[in-house]
């Protein structure tokens, strides 16, 4: 289920399972979201990245290619994910980067994780299950299963 009409939406080859729900003004191409799931207005979410059964995406976030959410996940507003560990526009040689020049680097959020408001994904990390990362967080290396992490860089203060 789609809750928009086309002109306010760009969705391309995506795979949809049932009951999902994309608001406004989303942009996704090339991803599959599972039964269930809920997508806010102005999201993107780019090719290969997979969204599990009843997750809520809210708005203004952005899930680049090579995040794997799992069930069950809450992405607050304005979650940012990155994919690049060396990010540039172009090589040494002043030439513009293709996508041969760079390297993937993908980012897994495990079952029931959520993440807060505003918080950095940075790449190459993994979400434990049951996370919870606070609102604002820039995480830079892995969440344990059932642990609430904060701060710049997030650390962990507590077990859920």
């Amino acid at each position: 289920m789609i809750n928009s009409n086309s002109e306010k939406q760009s969705l391309n080859n995506i795979s949809l399972g049932e009951g999902v729900k994309i608001f406004d003004f989303v942009n996704a191409y090339g991803c599959s979201i599972d039964d269930n799931s809920k997508v806010g207005t102005f999201v993107e979410i780019q090719k290969g990245v997979t969204i599990g059964k009843n997750c809520k995406i809210s708005s203004h976030s952005f899930i680049c290619e090579g995040v794997h959410i799992e069930d069950n996940c809450f992405i607050g507003h304005g979650v940012m994910f990155t994919n690049d560990l060396f990010p540039r526009a172009t090589n040494l040689d002043g030439s513009q980067q293709t996508d041969e020049d760079w390297i993937l680097v993908e980012t897994f959020v495990k079952k029931g994780a959520s993440i807060g408001s505003n918080a950095t994904i940075l790449c190459g990390i993994t979400i434990g299950e049951n996370a919870l990362i606070g609102a604002g967080s820039v995480v830079v290396k892995d969440v344990p299963a059932n642990s609430i992490v904060v701060g710049n860089p997030a650390r962990e203060i507590k077990k859920v």
